[in-house]
């Protein structure tokens, strides 16, 4: 889908060449299970593998006449592989192939995300301790609510992030399965003994019970757990989106030397790396529906999952990857202005003390429904332009009497919202 912005390794790993040699690992790892068991020639499976060289283009020039891709893979491991050949597949059927070395691969590409995203949340760890004491206003509803910080923003997402690389850890267990039992399950021509010996040797457990293929079940947990890790990388990048409108102006995404921003507009600044994170998310969620779709399939086993996991396995796999890669940039290469956040945090005067005026009026012996109404009042009237919250509140004759100057103005100042930001670190990140 999209290889010139992912790694080698991710790009090769949806190659044919090593959807073939991971076939080829698996029909040797059978053989060699079978000669411990004495039902194939001992080293039979050392002189194929010394034998045979995968050829995509001599595969694909079979097909075109079998019109069936692993019997066209046989062939060209028997016309290579001699008389040892005949004693590959030997009581096995196409999925325990194809489902046992999809197992392979999927969890091989599952490692691979999983090590960007630990690269992504070390660089949200760095940016939350840089930024512990940014201070700027949180939002609910689009809509100014309490002083933050910057890094306790950072502190959620690097939460999150560790919950994300558990549940694709355990996606990856749970797929990491194959089987070697025959047209239905029943392990008509091999035994449970030689899948068993032959998933260690390959790293796989073998399924406990399964038809001609392995369920798939497992497949749309994985799939599930990548479209819930873009969902928080698309979380991310829409706040960086918000950030970087020209009217909050807090934060911005990398921006290069050279780079445009529009054809048309030359001020142009637009956050179009984060933009094409929250486009690709929406892919990644298809591929987890359509995965979801695979579950129900025709008694012990019907073909429609197959056409759909060509595609989304190396899509959303490599898509997810992309991303990962991407958001760590983004996060490493976020410009922060922190004069603008104090700009924005000061916009209404003092509004987001609201709560800690309210409290202490309702403290002080006055009605809490009294005190909501005066200061809504004052707060609302700061909004339309007629005056400053503070200025406003201290002109109240029932909040000057209550509270007085002094104590009022000590109300606003931000520490008093921030005062728990160290034990919140501590509880993400640990003690440093």
């Amino acid at each position: 889908m999209i290889p010139r912005y992912t790694t080698p390794e991710m790009a090769s790993l949806w190659s044919d060449g090593d959807m073939y040699r991971t076939w080829l690992e698996v029909e040797l790892a059978a053989c060699r299970s079978m000669e411990k068991a004495g039902s194939v020639p001992e080293g039979t499976a050392d002189r194929v593998e010394k034998a045979v060289r995968i050829d995509p283009e001599r595969i694909d020039q079979i097909e075109r006449e079998t019109r069936h891709d692993v019997i066209a893979f046989l062939a060209h491991v028997q016309e290579q592989a001699g008389d040892a050949g005949r004693f590959i597949h030997l009581g096995m059927t196409s999925s325990d192939v194809l489902d046992t070395a999809f197992a392979l691969r999927l969890s091989r590409a599952g490692r691979i995300v999983m090590k960007e995203v630990k690269r992504l949340r070390d660089a949200i760890r760095d940016q939350a301790h840089r930024h512990k004491w940014t201070v700027t206003v949180g939002r609910t509803h689009g809509v100014h609510a309490q002083p933050v910080t910057l890094g306790l923003v950072l502190a959620l997402w690097y939460e999150e992030t560790g919950r994300d690389l558990e549940r694709i850890r355990q996606a990856v267990k749970g797929v990491s399965v194959g089987k070697l039992s025959g047209a239905v399950g029943t392990y008509r021509n091999l035994s449970p003994e030689v899948e068993a010996s032959a998933m260690r040797r390959l790293g796989l457990g073998p399924a406990p019970v399964s038809s001609q293929i392995v369920q798939r079940d497992r497949h749309a947990w994985f799939f599930a757990s990548l479209a819930v890790l873009a969902g928080t990388i698309e979380k991310m990048a829409l706040t960086v989106r918000l950030w970087q409108q020209t009217e909050v102006g807090e934060a911005f995404e990398p921006f290069g030397k050279g780079q445009k921003g529009s054809s048309a507009m030359p001020h142009k600044r637009n956050p179009i790396l984060a933009e094409n994170l929250c486009g690709l998310a929406r892919l990644v969620r298809a591929y987890a529906d359509a995965s979801m779709e695979n579950i129900a399939l025709w008694h012990e086993r019907d073909i429609s999952h197959s056409s759909v996991e060509r595609v989304i396995a190396p899509d959303a796999t490599t898509a997810v990857h992309f991303m990962t890669r991407r958001m760590e940039g983004v996060i490493r290469g976020l410009e922060v202005d922190a004069e603008r956040m104090r700009k924005n945090l000061d916009m209404g005067g003092g509004t987001v003390h609201s709560e800690d005026v309210l409290l202490a009026l309702a403290r002080s012996g006055m009605g809490r429904q009294e005190a909501y109404r005066i200061v809504q009042r004052a707060a609302m009237a700061a909004a339309a332009g007629r005056g400053r919250f503070l200025d406003l509140l201290e002109k109240d004759g029932d909040v000057a009497e209550r509270l007085g100057r002094r104590k009022l103005r000590a109300l606003f100042d931000p520490k008093k919202s921030l005062a728990h930001v160290e034990a919140i670190f501590e509880r993400v990140f640990g003690r440093r």
